[in-house]
């Protein structure tokens, strides 16, 4: 699906490399991604991954769009 451009893309703007994205991809795709308590450790695990905190307000914000279906589905366009 992606290439390794996309992963070096993502790797040289992150500082996170392809075997971190593709642990956390396996792991999104074996997780129950209507559960909030799921997605609420999903959100402060990929902020960690990032080296980014993530405040509570911004939290309720990701995990409510991601309920509620509004997440753009095309994410390599975000890059």
């Amino acid at each position: 699906m992606f290439g390794d451009s996309f992963f070096k893309k993502v790797e040289s703007k992150t500082n996170v490399n392809k075997a971190t994205i593709m642990s956390l991809a396996n792991k999104l795709q074996n997780s129950n991604m209507k559960d909030e308590g799921v997605l609420r450790d999903l959100v402060q695990e990929i902020g960690g991954i990032a080296g980014k905190s993530v405040s509570k307000e911004k939290e309720d914000k990701i995990v409510n769009a991601i309920l509620k279906d509004q997440v753009p589905k095309n994410i390599d366009k975000m890059i």
